[in-house]
Parts: structure tokens; sequence; C-alpha cells
């Protein structure tokens, strides 16, 4: 079974920044989307951004767009989450996932559209 394996992770102060990676454990992984969701304690877990292989812009929920960067390199089978002017509400658990089928028309933010997920690394902003 593919493994999607994040790393980059960790504590920051308020305004700081950290890059997040997610590549799969097998190098011929191959996904129509990837992206990222976060859950902190007591809330849902909610969609940040996600990218489609097939090209254009990302996708960025309201709450990052601005701030957040999504990026890709299909032949490592890695996409990576830039994120700068962290605040303490970004605090959370950040889980990579992509999907490997096709879909004509993509909710994006919809978690029951990604079929692999990561296990998630800490994001821990410090006011």
């Amino acid at each position: 079974q593919v493994q999607l394996v994040e790393s980059g992770g960790g504590l920051v102060q308020a305004g700081g920044s950290l890059r997040l990676s997610c590549a799969a454990s097998e190098r011929t992984f191959s996904s129509y989307v990837m992206g990222w969701f976060r859950q902190a304690p007591g809330k849902e877990r909610e969609f940040v951004s996600a990218i489609s292989w097939s090209g254009g812009p990302g996708y960025y929920a309201d709450f990052v767009k601005g701030r957040f960067t999504i990026s890709g390199d299909n032949a490592k089978k890695t996409v990576y989450l830039q994120m700068n002017s962290l605040k303490p509400e970004d605090t959370a658990v950040y889980v990579c996932t992509a999907d490997k089928e096709y879909r004509y028309f993509r909710i994006y933010a919809s978690p029951l559209q990604y079929d692999t997920w990561g296990q998630g690394t800490q994001v821990t902003v410090a006011s």
C-alpha cells in the first residue's frame, strides 16, 4: 500500500514560515490531485490547499490565500506547501492527501474525493 509521508512541520513564531513536504513511498505512485488538510484540537478537519498535476493554479482555502503556496514535483511524487506569515490559528496537524481517481467534476475541498492519506505533521505557531 502506498504511503504519503509528510515532513517539515515544527514550532515557529507567529509571522514565521515553514515548508511542508509530502512524498509518496513508492516511486511508481501516480495521482491526479494532491493536497493538504489540517485539523486542530476541537475543530473539524478543514481543507487547506490542493494542486492538480494536469496544470493550472492551485486551490486554496480562503484563510490561507496570499500566505500559503502549493507546488509539486510530479517526477519526485512530492508536493510542497510553503507557509508564510503563520498565525497561531494555523496550529494544527497538517495531513497530506492524494487522489488516484479521475474525476470530471472535482470538489477539491471534499475529503471524500481523496483516497490516499498521510499520517500528518504537527505545525505549531507560537504567539
